[in-house]
């Protein structure tokens, strides 16, 4: 997931629709694996570290599209940083409260991942212009542009991803919780 996140930059037909699913799949993993770690070592700043490993495991991995012959641009790392930061500042701010770490934290995560990545595309070279330097030899049916209809509320992919992201990363950082419970179990038994 991590790996193919920015693939929306290239295929330009799909972009809107590839950032809302990816926006959703990057929340899923930063609220599952920070969570669980925040909780299982209690410790605010754990879900900011688990993001930059995170992070720089991506740089790596996108470093065998580069060898591959493809820009550096052509899948773009998302950005996990700032909101796993914002989930920290949930764990502390509310004293540690499990509870408000599922809520405000998924809530916070959810929100603010899609703006974030969105920030994270605008310095990202143009999707049109690497499409033209690396030409596809023949362009499937399903692949033919369409003009998307832009000013809409529903057409904008930070608006759907962002609430989206809201309502399902309180599930996220549930089940992120509920994966400490049974880690402890398993070290008990």
């Amino acid at each position: 997931l991590s790996i193919n996140a920015g693939d929306y930059i290239f295929n330009s037909d799909w972009a809107w629709t590839s950032f809302v699913v990816f926006s959703i799949s990057q929340t899923l993993m930063l609220v599952v694996g920070a969570t669980y770690y925040l909780t299982f070592t209690g410790v605010p700043g754990t879900a900011t570290y688990y993001g930059l490993i995170m992070t720089v495991y991506t740089w790596v991995a996108k470093g065998a599209w580069f060898a591959l012959g493809y820009p550096y641009d052509f899948i773009v790392v998302p950005v996990w940083l700032p909101s796993a930061m914002l989930l920290d500042l949930a764990y502390w701010a509310t004293k540690k409260n499990k509870h408000s770490l599922i809520l405000l934290g998924g809530v916070l995560v959810g929100m603010s991942l899609p703006l974030f990545n969105m920030v994270n595309l605008m310095t990202i070279a143009d999707p049109l212009e690497t499409a033209f330097k690396y030409p596809r030899p023949t362009l499937p049916p399903y692949m033919t542009p369409i003009e998307p209809q832009v000013g809409k509320f529903y057409n904008s992919p930070v608006a759907l991803g962002a609430g989206a992201g809201a309502v399902l990363s309180v599930t996220f950082a549930a089940l992120g919780c509920k994966l400490t419970t049974w880690t402890y179990r398993w070290m008990a038994a």
